[in-house]
């Protein structure tokens, strides 16, 4: 059971990274965190949920004082 829903986790992130682009530069970066702090919302042992949006929000938000001036690319039809 639990290994099945770490592997519904999974597949549900791997999916919405493919609307982060790999490039340019940061979007690396951009995808990384966004994985691990997409993955911790939606674990058991979160106390507050966050939507797709909201985790990508708060990653661009760190990532732009760590990459002042950086545009991250991302489908914003998709975290709507």
């Amino acid at each position: 059971m639990v290994n099945n829903k770490l592997k519904q986790m999974r597949e549900k992130v791997l999916a919405e990274l493919e609307h982060i682009p790999e490039w340019p530069k940061p979007q690396g970066e951009l995808r990384m965190q966004y994985w691990n702090l997409r993955m911790h919302s939606l674990g058991k042992r979160v106390k507050i949920r966050k939507s797709a949006k909201e985790v990508l929000v708060e990653c661009i938000a760190d990532l732009g004082a760590q990459y002042p001036g950086a545009k991250f690319e991302y489908n914003g039809d998709f975290f709507k």
